[in-house]
């Protein structure tokens, strides 16, 4: 069976054209969502894809009109991919039925990856930039310093490190690894 999806960008824009050319296309149900790429929220897509069966095709007017973002296409192309579902785009004339739409679908995976790479690399020199510019990173150690050179001298003393916890409220677990911090 195939299914339709359309989209528009704004409460102003219309869905006609999309619907039009989606029941031209032989869709017998027709999803449509009304709100920007940027808004996570679109309740019609998610029905749309939780309708889909292996052997159904989902069709779309427009690529853009499926994905907000490169990673997205691809996420929900893998998906449909995994499903048995086929996905068609009528104004890219993509059809993953096809070899050269099978061919498309995974230089977009490809890209994605290629993308999802450049962030992590990006990240880790952001992280390498930060340590040597002497940002600590992580959450706020529980024990300052002075509290923790404190804890320190009341156990040389032979204070039990419960009562030490106790004193500087907070658990036996922290101060012991509160202790091993540089």
């Amino acid at each position: 069976m195939k299914y339709g999806y359309a989209r528009v960008s704004t409460d102003d824009q219309k869905t006609d054209l999309q619907v039009a050319a989606l029941k031209k296309a032989g869709c017998r149900h027709i999803f449509t969502d009304t709100a920007s790429g940027a808004d996570s929220k679109r309740p019609e897509l998610a029905l749309c894809l939780g309708s889909l069966r292996a052997g159904d095709t989902l069709v779309v007017w427009k690529l853009d009109r499926l994905g907000r973002s490169l990673s997205h296409l691809v996420a929900v192309l893998s998906e449909l991919q995994g499903r048995g579902v086929a996905f068609r785009s009528l104004t890219e004339a993509i059809d993953t039925q096809s070899a050269a739409g099978r061919l498309l679908g995974h230089m977009l995976a490809a890209l994605a990856e290629f993308e999802r790479s450049l962030i992590v690399e990006r990240t880790q020199a952001g992280l390498k930039a930060a340590k040597r510019r002497g940002v600590r990173l992580g959450r706020r150690p529980s024990l300052s310093d002075d509290q923790l050179n404190h804890a320190r001298g009341l156990l040389a003393k032979g204070g039990s490190p419960a009562a030490v916890a106790k004193l500087l409220n907070v658990c036996r677990a922290t101060l012991y690894n509160s202790l091993k911090r540089p």
